[in-house]
């Protein structure tokens, strides 16, 4: 699972300069990338006004890219979820979206990416350097989130790395006790969802495969599970697949990642494959009860890893990025 860069430079610094705005904008301040009046009708989520697609499309019209800047904002006006992954400490960064959001009146979505053997040494290895360090890494990432509203989706693969075997059968007990502790740790916060990564349905294809390990990490107080985070299943499979699950964990609801699935998938290629599109947009109109939203999860336009020509995981790529866009309805 790729890891994902955040990009929150200037949101450190928006309650000083908001208080200074003109009331006349500058050029400057008339590029800043707003949501659309569309997005904000259907999504309920907040859109980082500092994205790295933000700010490519403003360096794009500052250089008269102007036709490669309109197909970015397909992008950079969409809410995207914040990975705040390899962070010793994740509060500035949690805290300063979610104060963001709540001026906005909107609610922050977030990836929580730290669990210890992460990936099994892939592409994004690494988490917390054991037990002790991911809990008080869960603990900061929630403190700083509050009393503001908060979409969590916890730990993309680290379920359904239980599951297929890729982490030895000696850290399961572990982690399953992990997430279950960090659920419980974040249901603290009083408007905080909390959704917990179950793969898709081109991973571990019979679902209840996924039933007990997902029980044994506490997805019973959880908000519900995660599917297709940073993958290119189509819609209906992966809702058809969600429904089965869900069936299985008593009704359990369930979030779909959509970022990047517009096209479907590539047989054979699920790292930067090339031809992709951007899917649904971020809204809870997904009209099935159980699905309680199509989400960007993975951030559209950042690495999958070393491959097709691609920079480290989680690294911006604005070419990739602005083929997503272009292919995108």
């Amino acid at each position: 699972m790729p890891r994902p860069t955040h990009t929150l430079t200037a949101l450190l610094t928006l309650a000083l300069t908001a208080a200074c705005a003109s009331s006349s904008p500058t050029a400057e301040e008339a590029s800043v990338v707003k949501p659309p009046k569309a997005a904000e009708r259907t999504s309920p989520f907040w859109v980082d006004p500092d994205s790295n697609a933000a700010r490519q499309t403003q360096l794009w019209r500052r250089e008269g890219r102007n036709s490669d800047a309109e197909l970015l904002r397909r992008i950079a006006e969409q809410p995207v979820a914040l990975w705040p992954a390899g962070e010793i400490d994740p509060g500035p960064t949690v805290s300063a979206a979610t104060a963001s959001a709540s001026r906005d009146g909107r609610t922050a979505l977030f990836v929580a990416y730290d669990i210890p053997h992460r990936d099994c040494g892939q592409h994004s290895a690494g988490g917390a350097a054991d037990g002790d360090a991911y809990l008080a890494w869960i603990g900061k990432f929630a403190a700083a989130i509050g009393d503001a509203k908060a979409l969590v989706v916890l730990e993309p693969d680290a379920v359904a790395h239980i599951v297929d075997g890729c982490t030895p059968g000696e850290y399961h007990g572990e982690r399953e006790q992990l997430l279950s502790g960090a659920i419980a740790r974040l249901k603290q916060q009083p408007h905080t969802k909390v959704y917990l990564d179950a793969g898709n349905p081109s991973w571990i294809r019979e679902p209840w495969k996924l039933v007990e390990p997902l029980k044994r990490s506490g997805v019973d107080a959880a908000d519900g599970f995660a599917l297709n985070v940073s993958n290119f299943q189509p819609d209906d499979a992966v809702k058809r697949y969600g429904l089965d699950l869900s069936g299985q964990l008593g009704g359990k609801h369930f979030v779909v990642d959509t970022s990047r699935n517009g096209n479907g998938p590539l047989p054979g290629v699920w790292c930067n494959p090339p031809g992709r599109a951007l899917g649904t947009r971020p809204t809870t109109e997904t009209g099935e009860p159980a699905l309680d939203a199509y989400l960007w999860i993975k951030r559209p336009g950042e690495s999958d890893g070393t491959c097709e020509g691609g920079p480290n995981a989680g690294q911006w790529w604005p070419a990739y990025a602005l083929e997503l866009a272009r292919n995108s309805r």
